[in-house]
């Protein structure tokens, strides 16, 4: 039964979907391309160049992650810390809040086995001198706004603090 649900999915394409804001406007669309063996074969980028192997990491029988080859989770990671910032920014210039110019956001991404693969995201804010209280606003709002946030609500665990 369950190959046969896994044989139909593969060969369908899913429209599941969640409310969608009101934007209709396309701001940016890029695509990527993996060939090889998935976690153990290379991703481009058409437009950039962009090149990467990729490794399975130790803790799943790999080599491991080094400057030459990357895996899915840094990738997401990566993608994920940036585009978070960038609503931090967003949030905190609407608020009127001045951000110290080395405010971080670290994205750290797990992947967990279960009766399935699953990922789980810790965002983490820093901004050194920022009253907590202000410093805990702005992470909430920028949770609310970050497409990447909006992205995996509901569908990974995602946990959110600030650091002052």
């Amino acid at each position: 039964m369950l190959a046969h649900r896994t044989a139909l999915l593969a060969t369908r394409t899913l429209n599941v979907s969640r409310p969608m804001s009101t934007a209709v406007k396309s701001l940016y669309k890029t695509s990527a391309i993996a060939s090889g063996k998935g976690r153990q074969g290379t991703v481009k980028h058409p437009e950039t160049g962009f090149s990467s192997n990729l490794a399975l990491p130790k803790s799943m029988g790999g080599p491991g992650n080094t400057a030459a080859s990357l895996n899915p989770e840094i990738l997401f990671a990566s993608g994920y810390s940036s585009c978070f910032l960038g609503a931090v920014h967003a949030v905190a210039g609407a608020k009127k809040v001045k951000l110290p110019a080395d405010t971080s956001v670290e994205a750290e991404i797990e992947l967990k086995k279960g009766d399935n693969f699953d990922l789980a995201a810790v965002i983490t804010l820093t901004a050194k001198g920022v009253d907590k209280k202000v410093l805990e606003d702005v992470l909430a709002a920028a949770h609310e706004t970050c497409p990447y946030s909006r992205a995996t609500r509901g569908n990974i665990e995602v946990k959110v603090k600030a650091v002052n």
